[in-house]
């Protein structure tokens, strides 16, 4: 997550250079948006594992608000368990594009950036949320039904 954070800094930085350069002297920085798309995708599957570990992913519990805590703690561990396996597809489909983007040898058109980076840089993390998913699912430890 902290990477991810980092990412996102460094997007930001380069996003302002790029409209500075833009609106004052008329110059860009050349693949901003290229920079921008490889390095946002890389920090979305970066914050996957720690969002799953707080358990801070959106619950729309109004269907299941009044239900009984037995019942919600069921409902979790089906949602745990539908999200492990969602990541498990992820990381797998995450993997193969990486290696057919490394056998291929593409890149992005501007900065000529190989596209299997972010690839590999997604399967981990994609990997590690679909761990902690399907712990979560087998403890059922849920720490907001303690209160």
């Amino acid at each position: 997550a902290v990477l991810a954070g980092v990412i996102l800094t460094a997007i930001t930085l380069v996003t302002c250079v790029s409209l500075i350069g833009r609106n004052t002297v008329g110059k860009t920085l050349v693949g901003d948006y290229e920079l921008t798309a490889v390095a946002a995708g890389a920090a979305v599957a970066l914050f996957l594992p720690w969002c799953q570990l707080k358990r801070e992913n959106i619950i729309v519990d109004f269907f299941t608000a009044r239900l009984h805590a037995a019942t919600n703690a069921r409902l979790d561990r089906v949602g745990s368990l539908l999200l492990g396996t969602a990541m498990v597809l992820l990381a797998w489909r995450t993997g193969v594009g990486g290696l057919s983007a490394w056998r291929s040898g593409s890149s992005t058109m501007m900065l000529g950036f190989p596209e299997w980076i972010t690839y590999a840089l997604m399967v981990p993390p994609l990997v590690l949320t679909a761990v902690i998913a399907f712990v979560q699912t087998a403890a059922g430890d849920f720490p907001e039904q303690a209160q």
